[in-house]
Parts: C-alpha cells; sequence; structure tokens
C-alpha cells in the first residue's frame, strides 16, 4: 500500500503544481487514497520531495531530489580545491564550511564512498578505489 502511495504521490507532483501537503491529501483522496498530513509529510521525506518554483512561479512540491540546488550553492560557495591520494579525496574549503560542504555530500550517498570526516576548512572522503578517487575528484571539481 505505501509503495503504491507513494507512486501516486510522484505521479500528482509530476502532473500538476501542488502548493502544501493539503492539496496533496485532497489529490491523494481524489485517487483513492485517505491520508493523514503526518503520512503525507513522512512520504515526502522519505520520497525526496522539496518545494521549488516551478516554471509558472508557483512555489510547489517537485520529484527533484532535496539537496541538488543546495549541494551546488554549497560547493561553489565553501570549495577552495579537490585533490586525491590514492582512495582518499581531500576537499579544501572555506573556513568553518567543510561540515556543511561535508554533511551535503553525504546526502548523495555514493555507492563507492566508505565514509568521510569534515575539520573546520577540509573534508577526506574515503572510497573503495584510487580509481573511485580519481572519478569523484575530477566530478568535484566540475562543481565548483
Amino acid at each position: 500500500m505505501k509503495k503504491r502511495r507513494q507512486a501516486e504521490i510522484l505521479s500528482i507532483v509530476k502532473e500538476q503544481p501542488i502548493e502544501n501537503q493539503e492539496m496533496l491529501i485532497k489529490a491523494l483522496a481524489q485517487r483513492g487514497y485517505k491520508v493523514t498530513q503526518a503520512t503525507v509529510s513522512r512520504d515526502i521525506n522519505e520520497l525526496n520531495i522539496e518545494k521549488n518554483i516551478n516554471a509558472d512561479g508557483i512555489n510547489c512540491y517537485s520529484q527533484e531530489p532535496r539537496s541538488s540546488k543546495k549541494f551546488d550553492t554549497i560547493f561553489r560557495q565553501a570549495i577552495i580545491s579537490v585533490d586525491y591520494a590514492m582512495n582518499i579525496v581531500c576537499m579544501k574549503c572555506h573556513s568553518g564550511l567543510a561540515g556543511a560542504a561535508c554533511a551535503t555530500f553525504d546526502i548523495m550517498n555514493p555507492d563507492y564512498v566508505v565514509g568521510t570526516i569534515a575539520g573546520d576548512d577540509t573534508v577526506f572522503i574515503l572510497v573503495r578505489t584510487e580509481a573511485d578517487a580519481k572519478a569523484l575528484c575530477e566530478k568535484l571539481k566540475k562543481m565548483f
């Protein structure tokens, strides 16, 4: 039931501008799903749905991953340089921004990442192989 309801939520959000949870609850009811606000809130979080301004200027829910815009913004503002040695990627950040950059990176949750650790101005990302480190380093360099 939950998977079908969540698939329906994704369909609704894709098809029409949904500005708030109340509108989503009504749209679900029209499709035969009686849900509470708490259930819709949990589903929104689990589906990584966030509010964005659409092409018509309406602030509504979208399927865009929760972290994508924030990730781009944080990297453009926080990261100074990226390099790697063996299977460790090192991101140098402006002072005080490494924690935010690391937390945002963690949301991406790539399979090849073993773990991350952040200081004040440095983030270390442990990956499985040197090839993974090189690929991640190149990807991150394109983002800032």
